[in-house]
């Protein structure tokens, strides 16, 4: 096998991922360009590279989907090689054949096995041929035609691509045109190929996948499974490795399988052969990423395998080094996919400035951004990869569980109180979860509540905090005792409301310094005047509270939150698990507020669709429009039922967050 010296390395990606990529590439003494688009003139990816190379717009297809700007930036910059990452070009067979005949080494499967095994239909085929379990497929037309007499529940699924793109589930068949249409849209948009094809979905499977690496002469190697069954969207949310609970002939049929497949096409380079697992072991193959995966992370850590330098020796021509028997599990590792989305409103992305972004302790985190990113709808929503890895399953998912609680992470919305609940609920521990896992347990979705104990400990070091915070900014009564009054019938009262929750609670609290960092405390409503002036009962809890700038001591209770402040809002988080909080203010407007006209843009994007026109009348529920951001779609419904005055957006239009997208007429239908 002929070798060529990788010098040189053109990064074709963005984020975590060509941060990840750069960082093998350096400990081996090669150098990097890296890539960006306008929108990422100051992404934290392009301090990892020597140079960095301008692609100019805004979005992917404008920038990192652009094949003759990547060659061209490979060749002036003098590459040897170009390195895809995992989105964008890494299943791009063109990309590969473009690399290759600017006489460069393309990291990654030959063009010819990017389209067989890219093509689901054509992949499945594939492993059928080289005994691979799988279960039949239905293809839909070029038209969009439904086939008659579908199986429910069934799954639409995009031929090309992955990342749950272009994937609906369908159990009623009434559906399945709709889901067909909006699939092949979605697939379309993601990968430039609208072709969609119908296979059975089994409820209550494991999505387990096997990370193969072939030296493209005919040999093979597998580095043991992974367990990506906690899903939202068809997207993995949790990925584990080695599988839980799985039988020793069911895992060794999973390798088997993948192994024989990867040899069946002579593969070359890193590849994830995916499965569904049902309950009673039944095998089916589902697709093989040929690219490296987001969870790839994983498996090194249980291997001690770094995949990167292994694609680095196949592409140039070194080959695996290493036998199947040389390859070891040892341990547990779990990664968790920090997004910037909030699951107990539906997974909705949140965009904005990172304020901050911090997660502790002895783990890997791979990330993209740091305080001052930007998180817009032009990318998806991942922040950030937390890799923990432990002597067994119970102390890996305990100390990402700790990881989440005291991280400290500003400016968006995300998963991570999610994350916690998921990693410490019981079902989950137990081990062998399915995809279903999280329709089933919903609860996890509004993320896991601090007790109330630890609530009134997050409230006193807010308060405290306040009061920190406003002397230091003090300039004109800096001589005066801190909540000093010149009438002492009571301390300094401030309303304060709890929003980490899924709804906002508010607390009112009244203190004042006894002198020596010692504070009273009174929690609970303030006691109310009657009619005839005289208070009522007060019903609140006293306590004395000490804090020492580090901890808080309630009652004889002593507890170390972190505090940080932004602005008019505060975050904490500790042991206990994470909070956030604002100031209610003194003097708030009671005006009622008028209703809304219509349904809003709940983030910015781009009209895809519009279902109605100016005049129809609609029921409650009815989806008005579509908006895609974050490469997700967004259907915009209509709360009651009314009559459509007037469309306000067409497709293709871009919006932005708060517009007002239709107007209505509330109870139109009925007059």
């Amino acid at each position: 096998m002929t070798t060529r010296q990788i010098r040189r390395l053109l990064i074709a990606n963005r984020g975590e991922i060509a941060i990840r990529i750069a960082r093998t590439a350096r400990a081996r003494g090669i150098s990097c360009v890296g890539v960006y688009s306008d929108a990422d003139r100051t992404s934290l990816h392009l301090d990892s590279m020597d140079v960095a190379v301008a692609l100019g717009g805004e979005t992917a297809a404008e920038s990192y989907l652009r094949v003759d700007a990547i060659v061209q930036a490979a060749v002036e910059n003098g590459c040897d090689a170009v390195h895809p990452g995992y989105g964008f070009l890494a299943e791009n067979a063109e990309a590969a054949r473009a690399v290759e005949a600017a006489g460069l080494i393309w990291v990654g499967p030959t063009p010819e096995q990017i389209e067989l095994l890219g093509d689901k239909v054509a992949a499945k085929r594939a492993a059928e041929q080289a005994g691979v379990p799988t279960t039949p497929i239905i293809e839909v037309a070029a038209d969009g035609s439904i086939p008659d007499a579908v199986p429910m529940p069934a799954l639409v699924k995009a031929a090309a691509g992955g990342g749950g793109r272009g994937m609906r589930i369908v159990r009623d068949g009434d559906d399945l045109a709709s889901a067909i249409e909006s699939a092949s849209r979605e697939a379309a948009a993601a990968f430039g190929d609208a072709t969609v094809f119908i296979e059975p979905y089994i409820e209550q499977g494991r999505h387990i996948e096997v990370q193969i690496v072939g030296d493209g002469a005919g040999e093979v190697l597998h580095f043991g499974e992974r367990d990506c069954s906690v899903q939202r969207r068809n997207q993995k949310v949790i990925e584990e490795a080695p599988a839980v609970g799985l039988p020793d002939g069911v895992r060794e049929a999973l390798h088997d399988g993948a192994t024989r497949l990867a040899r069946h096409v002579n593969y070359r380079g890193a590849g994830t052969v995916e499965f569904l697992v049902g309950n009673d072991g039944t095998i089916t193959f589902l697709e093989v990423n040929t690219r490296l995966q987001v969870e790839h992370p994983v498996t090194e850590a249980v291997t001690g395998v770094d995949l990167v330098g292994l694609q680095f020796d196949v592409a140039s021509g070194i080959g695996l080094g290493m036998t199947q028997d040389a390859i070891s599990l040892c341990g547990h590792a779990v990664e968790l996919r920090l997004v910037a989305e909030d699951p107990s409103s539906g997974w909705m992305p949140s965009t904005g400035v990172i304020t901050a972004f911090e997660v502790p302790g002895e783990i890997r985190v791979d990330s993209g951004i740091h305080a001052g990113s930007i998180v817009t709808t032009n990318y998806d929503s991942l922040l950030a990869k937390v890799i923990v890895a432990g002597p067994d399953r119970s102390t890996a998912l305990a100390i990402a569980a700790d990881a989440m609680r005291r991280a400290d992470i500003g400016g968006v919305r995300t998963n991570a109180d999610s994350l916690i609940a998921i990693l410490t609920d019981e079902v989950f521990v137990e081990g062998s979860v399915d995809t279903g896992y999280l329709d089933r347990h919903p609860h996890v979705l509004q993320g896991l509540r601090p007790d109330p104990a630890d609530i009134d400990a997050h409230l006193v070091a807010v308060v405290l905090n306040r009061v920190s915070s406003n002397r230091q900014a003090d300039q004109r009564w800096g001589f005066a005792p801190s909540g000093w009054r010149n009438l002492a019938t009571r301390g300094q009262r401030v309303t304060m409301v709890e929003t980490g929750g899924d709804e906002s609670v508010e607390y009112e609290v009244e203190y004042r310094s006894l002198g020596n960092d010692t504070w009273e405390f009174k929690l609970g409503e303030w006691p109310k005047a009657d009619d005839e002036g005289a208070l009522g009962q007060d019903d609140r809890r006293t306590s004395v509270v000490r804090c020492d700038g580090l901890s808080i001591e309630i009652d004889g209770r002593r507890t170390s939150p972190t505090v940080v402040r932004d602005r008019d809002n505060w975050r904490v988080s500790g042991y206990s698990g994470r909070t956030q909080w604002h100031e209610l203010p003194r003097f708030a407007q009671h005006d009622a507020e008028l209703a809304g006209a219509g349904p809003v843009a709940p983030l910015p994007g781009t009209v895809i669709a519009v279902r109605v026109a100016d005049g129809d009348k609609v029921d409650a529920d009815q989806v008005l429009m579509v908006i895609e951001a974050m490469k997700m779609e967004h259907q915009i419904t209509t709360p009651s039922a009314a009559t459509v005055t007037t469309v306000r957006f067409s497709v293709g239009d871009r919006v932005d967050m708060g517009d007002l997208l239709v107007e209505l007429e509330i109870g139109g239908q009925d007059s």
